[in-house]
């Protein structure tokens, strides 16, 4: 007998709440921000807003399932199943936070503040959930297999992303390592810059596109579909021991990009998230290509 559908739905404490985790009630968290000739009214909109939007979700969750919740800072330590139907409510931001842990469970993006979040990985209102979750659930939803991206360490280290990976030093330092690419020609580079991100086409309409366009980059971006890869090194540093020819690159499916360590220590993370890293020291490779999995974003 096959177990009912899970609905997890996942979220993130709001303004309101991290202000009172932080001044203990709602009078000093109103003086902290009146003191610095701001309103407190517009933070508790905001979390109204979410936490209704979270209640009627959890109301349009059919009675036969089961269902759960896990915040954001909990992603790390909760176990999705194959039969989960995951309810991101919240910001596109949530969705990438959330994916990394998926192994291809569809996902329902739920705005909580429309006009405010752009609505790329959110894209329904939580009065729709009612019927997107069994649609999901059946497989009737139009989905979205969105690409992702993984760096792979040469102990196993393994990481995933949506948007981009960002490999570089933990602090302020310069990266120095020996960058390669290419299939058949393979070309290789010793270099000192402040990093490497590596991303997908959802990645180029963020931090990606951002560098795309202050280098102004003839690269084609990748759509959010597309089996390809974007990459960037940021400041690469031209000195008589390291290059600046191999600054940026298209991957297609069976393409890498390897990157071998020339620091004490650099990080790998994705999506922001630096506090689940892949840790590299001097004399490891890592290799960046299209993930396995992909994002089953219902749209």
């Amino acid at each position: 007998m096959s177990l009912a559908p899970r609905a997890v739905l996942v979220h993130r404490a709001t303004e309101y709440e991290e202000l009172l985790a932080r001044h203990g009630t709602h009078g000093q968290a109103d003086f902290f921000l009146s003191s610095r000739g701001r309103s407190i009214q517009a933070v508790t909109e905001r979390h109204h807003r979410a936490r209704r939007a979270l209640a009627d979700v959890a109301a349009a969750v059919p009675l036969a399932w089961r269902q759960t919740r896990v915040e954001r800072t909990d992603l790390d330590r909760f176990l999705f199943g194959p039969e989960d139907v995951v309810v991101v409510v919240g910001q596109d931001g949530l969705v990438a936070n959330t994916a990394k842990y998926l192994s291809g469970q569809p996902v329902v993006g739920i705005d909580t503040d429309p006009g405010r979040n752009p609505g790329v990985l959110v894209r329904h209102r939580a009065a729709d959930a009612v019927k997107l979750l069994p649609a999901a659930a059946s497989g009737t939803g139009a989905v979205d297999e969105l690409t992702m991206v993984e760096a792979v360490a040469d102990d196993t280290q393994r990481l995933l992303a949506l948007n981009e990976i960002y490999l570089g030093p933990p602090g302020h330092q310069t990266a120095r390592y020996r960058l390669s690419t290419g299939a058949e020609a393979v070309r290789t580079e010793p270099q000192a810059s402040s990093g490497v991100l590596v991303g997908t086409g959802t990645g180029s309409t963020g931090w990606l596109r951002s560098v795309w366009q202050q280098r102004g980059s003839g690269l084609p971006l990748p759509g959010p579909a597309d089996p390809q890869l974007i990459w960037f090194v940021r400041e690469a540093w031209p000195s008589p021991a390291t290059g600046t020819s191999l600054v940026e690159g298209v991957l297609a499916p069976a393409e890498r990009l390897r990157l071998t360590v020339e620091s004490d220590r650099l990080v790998a993370f994705g999506d922001g998230i630096e506090t689940d890293a892949l840790e590299l020291t001097w004399g490891q490779t890592v290799r960046f290509g299209i993930a396995g999995t992909a994002l089953r974003l219902i749209d």
